[in-house]
Formats: structure tokens, sequence, C-alpha cells
């Protein structure tokens, strides 16, 4: 029964992992090893830096 519960708390931890973006850099290292093993992958602090600078950067309106 404890086995059960632990895999289901493990699961449901990935999928609030997966929803609020926090496995992102874990998901880009994967996707990083399949499509672009040549190159080194960025930093984590890299990452979520130019993560943030495309987030926020430029002109950002409705009209």
């Amino acid at each position: 029964m404890a086995t059960r519960l632990n895999e289901l708390l493990r699961r449901c931890w990935k999928l609030v992992r997966e929803l609020s973006g926090d496995d992102a850099y874990e998901r880009y290292l994967l996707h990083h090893a399949a499509c672009h093993a040549e190159a080194e992958p960025l930093s984590r602090a890299k990452y979520f830096r130019q993560r943030e600078q495309a987030k926020w950067e430029g002109i950002r309106r409705c009209c």
C-alpha cells in the first residue's frame, strides 16, 4: 500500500513540476542531447536568463 501511495505522489509531483515549468531545464537537456549532441548545453543559470529575456524583451502589448 505504501509503495502505491509513494508512486502516486511521485507522479503527482512530476505533473505539478511539468505544469509549472519547474522541469524546463531538465526537458531542455533531454532535447539538447537528442538533437544537438555535438554542442555543449547552456548552464542552468544561462538557460533561465535566456528564457527571461525572451519572455520580457521588446514591446508587449495587444494593440
